[in-house]
């Protein structure tokens, strides 16, 4: 585990070691928080975080005012880092999940975060991750997506450009460096 800055709460927090968890920058993430305080006020909402790496997406939703926040992230490590996150930044109302993503969208037995609707969902995969895999991911979660609800994805500034598949409609796009956020939503 290493320490970076964060910006959830002002203080720092840890990600995990090691090249494979690509945390958002903070100059991404606040310029996203920014964008998404113009589409909605995050007061109660529940905030899905895919891909979850360090959990900061999250971490600042939460931080910010979300009610709930489940994060998905496949590697124990990370995932471990989450909780430690949040705890460390005295967060409740979240819920870690270590798992695929595709087995997270498939399982209709999951916790009570699952069983409800999510207002905010961030997509942060790896890039090397097929645009047609992440938009079948957001498809299988499409009964979750409440209506109005944003989607934020972020992919490599050199990927082709995102489509978003029915029903989310496109509504900004924001690069920043080697990443391109693309923000969504749903009629």
């Amino acid at each position: 585990m290493r320490i970076v800055a964060g910006s959830a709460g002002g203080r720092r927090f840890a990600v995990p070691a090691g090249t494979s968890t690509r945390p958002t920058s903070d100059r991404a993430r606040e310029a996203m928080f920014s964008t998404l305080s113009s589409l909605v006020d995050l007061d109660g909402l529940a905030v899905l975080d895919l891909y979850a790496g360090s959990g900061a997406l999250g971490l600042e939703a939460l931080s910010r005012g979300a009610a709930t926040a489940t994060f998905v992230e496949s590697d124990p490590a990370a995932a471990s880092v989450i909780s430690t996150n949040a705890a460390a930044l005295n967060l409740v109302g979240f819920d870690v999940r270590c798992q695929p993503v595709q087995r997270f969208i498939r399982r209709r037995d999951g916790g009570p975060a699952y069983d409800g609707m999510f207002d905010i969902v961030f997509a942060d995969p790896p890039y090397g991750l097929a645009a047609r895999d992440l938009a079948d991911v957001l498809t299988a979660l499409e009964e979750r997506i409440a209506p109005g609800a944003v989607v934020v994805v972020e992919r490599s500034s050199r990927s082709p450009q995102w489509r978003w598949p029915l029903p989310l409609e496109g509504v900004r796009v924001r690069r920043y460096g080697a990443g391109t956020l693309w923000y969504g939503r749903r009629p």
